[in-house]
């Protein structure tokens, strides 16, 4: 595992993948600043050593240039956080990217604007990942809410770097999984979310070999409530994964692990702070 503890950053131009997906209010005021802190480390030890930073990030699942997930609605926050005045550019990849990069001089920080405002993101496009690559000399990953997916700035970006290290969230949570699998006592209980089956298969069948328990939330449980033949309403679901929750279901009885599913949920008539709600059986 390759981290950035003993490495010198003078004179480089560090682009850091961080994960500031984080939530907003109808006003865009951020309502959780704890994965923009949880880049702090990472960033300062570049800029201690003498580097700059380019700062990649993605918000949510925009539709186009949809500025209400525009990566300038985090400026003042990450400003506060880091203790340093944060350079925003408009543009994440071309010319004029690339010129506001360069300029950057030792202990700067310019945030990029969201990355998936380009289709070519999430679809791991090798092009958009080599126009990404020109914003900085060496790359640091440090994005683990982000870090399983194939896209072009967490996992195809890497190939055109040399130097490529990870930062400090990722080595502290890949400790904390190594602790839990190869010395944590039983019974250990692991929580998963998120939306997708589709994405954790691989996670979810090898947490059968280490767990008792496993705890799952999010989107995700629609899925296995639909299988069993339950009413979702339009919550987010993964139809082809339907038999495939019932077998993973099955499998975790074999091995002795329980999968836990949410009891109940909110439900609303839409998706809105102003709509109506209830609390129903899930």
């Amino acid at each position: 595992m390759l981290t950035i503890d003993n490495i010198n950053f003078s004179g480089e131009r560090a682009i850091i993948r961080a994960d500031f997906n984080v939530p907003f209010d109808n006003n865009q005021k951020i309502t959780d600043t704890s994965r923009i802190e949880a880049s702090k480390e990472t960033i300062n030890k570049v800029l201690s050593s003498g580097g700059s930073v380019v700062l990649l990030t993605h918000i949510g699942r925009p539709k186009k240039n949809n500025t209400d997930f525009s990566c300038k609605h985090i400026v003042n926050a990450l400003s506060k956080i880091i203790g340093r005045h944060i350079y925003f550019s408009p543009t994440t990849i071309g010319e004029q990217a690339e010129k506001r990069a360069r300029k950057l001089k030792s202990g700067e920080i310019l945030l990029m604007e969201n990355v998936r405002f380009y289709d070519e993101e999430t679809q791991g496009d090798i092009n958009f990942a080599r126009k990404l690559s020109k914003l900085g000399s060496v790359y640091i990953n440090d994005a683990f809410g982000s870090a399983h997916r194939n896209h072009s700035s967490t996992a195809v970006i890497a190939r055109f770097f040399k130097k490529k290290y990870l930062g400090k969230l990722i080595e502290k949570e890949l400790k904390s999984i190594d602790k839990v699998f190869n010395s944590g006592k039983k019974p250990i209980l692991a929580i998963l979310g998120g939306a997708k089956i589709s994405t954790k298969i691989n996670i979810i069948e090898s947490l059968f070999e280490r767990v008792d328990n496993i705890l799952i939330g999010g989107g995700m449980a629609y899925t296995f409530i639909k299988a069993q033949g339950g009413s979702i309403g339009d919550s987010i679901v993964e139809p082809d994964y339907c038999n495939y929750a019932l077998e993973l279901m099955e499998k975790a009885k074999r091995k002795g692990v329980t999968i836990h599913l949410p009891s109940d949920v909110i439900i609303a008539d839409s998706f809105s702070n102003m709509a109506n709600k209830k609390v129903c059986s899930i």
